[in-house]
């Protein structure tokens, strides 16, 4: 039987677990020349063994702790029905990995009633890890567990601005939405993936946003910003964990201010 509450301190051990597991499985494969599969017909969507590999160690690992929960999974699909989930995505920035640039993430989130309370990001090539349970977000790197904190910005013109690709936003609606942040922003930088949230809850950045995400794109890296004192939400203001049109903030804020910004555009 499910309890009502979750055991957290089992739930970041499972984390941990999980993307370690799932490390073991990926680092030998980056950098190595692997097959690419593409999984359009049309376009292109790319998957490795990397990423079908290192689904099915993290699943293995969440199913034997918590058996009764639901697993979601980019390569697998889903598993069981609970209240509580995992969202799993093994190599978020699977382009990324198969260019050999160290910006790629395993992303795994646990979800109470479809709002995501815990997540982990972990980038084993560099060896940085950002873990979020409530109460907490943390970075760890061998020795090294900081907390994870936003900045305190709150004037857009002086923001710095995460997007995986301006080709994303591929309709003159969408465009004119990146066109509006371009111009009210600093700084904008690309094809930072999982990584560049990971930097806005460290306080390296203020803004991302980005179109078309799915649950297992965004629901890890919701806890962590938000337990950084971050916000996120979908473009109307609905919650983000189970993916849409999304933009992560350093706060409430500069949350609002984007968000008007991009529904007047």
């Amino acid at each position: 039987m499910t309890s009502a509450t979750p055991d957290f301190a089992r739930v970041e051990a499972t984390l941990i677990a999980a993307a370690e597991a799932a490390a073991a499985h990926t680092l030998p494969l980056f950098r190595s020349g692997l097959a690419v599969d593409n999984k359009l017909a049309v376009g292109f969507d790319p998957v490795t063994e990397a990423d079908k590999g290192a689904e099915k160690v993290i699943r293995t690992i969440i199913e034997d702790a918590f058996p009764d929960h639901a697993v979601i999974g980019e390569e697998w699909g889903t598993s069981g029905e609970s209240r509580f989930s995992w969202i799993i995505d093994p190599v978020d920035g699977t382009r990324a990995f198969i260019s050999g640039a160290p910006v790629w993430g395993t992303l795994i989130g646990f979800a109470v009633d479809g709002v995501a309370v815990a997540g982990i990001m972990s980038q084993p090539f560099i060896g940085e890890t950002f873990l979020a349970v409530p109460g907490q977000s943390r970075y760890i790197r061998g020795d090294i567990s900081q907390p994870n904190r936003t900045t305190a910005l709150t004037d857009l013109s002086a923001a710095r601005v995460f997007a995986t690709t301006p080709r994303l936003f591929n309709t003159p609606e969408l465009l004119a939405k990146w066109h509006a942040i371009e111009a009210a922003t600093r700084l904008q930088r690309f094809g930072m993936d999982c990584y560049g949230y990971a930097l806005l809850a460290s306080g390296h950045a203020d803004l991302v946003i980005e179109p078309y995400l799915n649950t297992y794109d965004i629901a890890a890296l919701v806890p962590i910003i938000r337990e950084a004192g971050g916000a996120v939400a979908c473009w109307d203001g609905s919650e983000p964990t189970g993916g849409g049109n999304v933009i992560a903030a350093a706060n409430e804020t500069l949350l609002e201010k984007a968000l008007a910004l991009v529904n007047a555009a």
